[in-house]
């Protein structure tokens, strides 16, 4: 009989079962009849990732004892307590399962039984069930920590991502990014933003613009006051930033609050690169872009010639036109005409000389 009882205490000593079925049971030992001394036993249960566990005692009659010391059962996740039971009734000094719900923050649950060397009386121990829950992985995080960018739908044993109309899931399955690369731009003037101006611009995103106006005109940049693009304090634009390619200069890379203001480029050609990565709420920035053509001296009107417009500077594109006043006629390489016009060109040069007025009476 004695080798009997030593060999049970020797079974029930410690020891630890693995469950990882969706649902399950566990009890003390011999249950329902009373538990051994001495005895430690583990049960380390694990569900499939997006469930939780859920744990509830439909018997529970341990030892009772100041503070759970002598008999008690403890429930454990992720390194944490999160409860310890002893006894039948609840004290100031012992807590029992009763009907609450003990739930794990994430998928695994350790359950530990531990009893003493002697038992007063005869306690029939325990009787717990658990089951996986779903977790609702969309409605547990804030404003501030979001899962998804845009939408976030949830399935049983986990969730998706989803993008509103025109935004493109990004390859982390997390952020809502754009394709916003390869427009051209060639009107004299114009208006470019970042998308959503003034409202967030989307993450994870490289956005290129490109502005062409003819040669002989260069470009000038005027950024709205309203500047708002990720920064970071110690180090220049380590996430979210807008460079310029302007022929061989480059300006920037700019982010922060404050605005780069006016860039006058001296080219015709001018790329803006903008990129976003994968975090932040920051509003974007927005500029309008103009032309000023090569200029051209000012001409002189010769003797007895009248030229328009007069204008204090004259830039590509523009024209004058001469003609003699009355009595003269205007004669250019050799020929007679009534008028002459000349065009400012993209090298800043006239397209021809002024002419020259004679007298009808000396021709």
């Amino acid at each position: 009989m004695r080798i009997f009882i030593l060999s049970l205490l020797v079974q029930f000593r410690c020891g630890a079962e693995l469950l990882s079925e969706m649902y399950g049971s566990l009890q003390s030992p011999n249950f329902p009849e009373p538990y051994p001394r001495d005895t430690e036993l583990n049960w380390n249960i694990s569900v499939p990732d997006g469930f939780r566990i859920s744990l509830f005692f439909s018997h529970f009659d341990l030892e009772p004892s100041y503070l759970c010391e002598y008999d008690f059962v403890k429930v454990k996740a992720d390194g944490e307590v999160l409860a310890v039971f002893c006894g039948k009734e609840e004290t100031d000094t012992e807590e029992v399962p009763t009907q609450q719900v003990i739930t794990s923050p994430r998928n695994s649950l350790s359950v530990q039984f531990v009893s003493d060397f002697s038992n007063e009386e005869r306690f029939s121990g325990f009787m717990a069930h658990y089951s996986a829950v779903d977790v609702d992985e969309c409605s547990q995080r804030s404003d501030e920590d979001q899962l998804c960018d845009h939408f976030c739908h949830n399935f049983i044993g986990g969730y998706y991502c989803s993008c509103r109309y025109g935004y493109q899931l990004h390859t982390d399955n997390h952020t809502c990014r754009v394709e916003c690369s390869g427009a051209v731009f060639k009107e004299r003037s114009g208006i470019l933003s970042s998308i959503n101006f003034p409202s967030p611009y989307p993450k994870s995103s490289d956005c290129s613009y490109r502005i062409e106006v003819e040669e002989g005109f260069r470009l000038r940049l005027q950024f709205d006051p309203r500047f708002d693009v990720e920064d970071h304090p110690d180090i220049t634009c380590p996430y979210d930033h807008v460079k310029i390619q302007a022929g061989n200069k480059e300006f920037g890379p700019f982010c922060g609050d404050r605005s780069p203001g006016f860039i006058q480029t001296d080219s015709n050609v001018v790329s803006i690169q903008f990129h976003s990565d994968d975090s932040g709420e920051n509003l974007g920035w927005r500029l309008s872009y103009t032309t000023k053509g090569s200029q051209c001296p000012v001409p002189e009107a010769p003797s007895n010639a009248v030229m328009v417009p007069i204008q204090s500077e004259y830039s590509f594109k523009d024209h004058v036109v001469f003609s003699c006043q009355p009595g003269f006629l205007l004669i250019q390489d050799g020929g007679m005409s009534d008028h002459l016009q000349l065009e400012c060109q993209a090298d800043g040069l006239w397209s021809g000389r002024p002419p020259r007025c004679h007298s009808k009476t000396r021709i």
